[in-house]
């Protein structure tokens, strides 16, 4: 089993930055890719960014491309999502995944493990 646990939510104004982190334990010589998701209240939960963690590829959805950052440490089997210019729209609880086949695209259904998810606000 993989767990996989989200940090670095939090409140802040439009045009700000933060940086999530979500770090995977337990079987992570099983994880292949790993991606972030977000769901805002009354909404279906959306694909944001993912990154193959052999090649490093990384895919992001278009409302955040430019603005937002995917990032991996091997090493501390950890990912992590730096946003920046940060939108009202961009609130949503943000959810981390592993994948166990390397896939790393907007698929929901194909992630096996995923985190209880961290909180961002971003007021205007």
């Amino acid at each position: 089993q993989v767990q996989v646990v989200e940090s670095g939510g939090g409140l802040v104004q439009a045009g700000g930055s933060l940086r999530l982190s979500c770090a995977a334990s337990g079987r992570t010589d099983s994880v292949h890719a790993m991606g972030w998701f977000r769901q805002a209240p009354g909404k279906e939960r959306e694909f944001v960014a993912g990154i193959n963690w052999n090649g490093g590829s990384t895919y992001y959805a278009h409302s955040v491309k430019g603005r937002f950052t995917i990032s991996r440490d091997n090493a501390k089997n950890t990912v992590y999502l730096q946003m920046n210019s940060l939108k009202p729209e961009d609130t949503a609880v943000y959810y981390c995944a592993a994948d166990a086949e390397g896939y790393s695209g907007p698929r929901i259904y194909e992630y096996d493990y995923w985190g209880q998810g961290t909180q961002v606000t971003v007021s205007s």
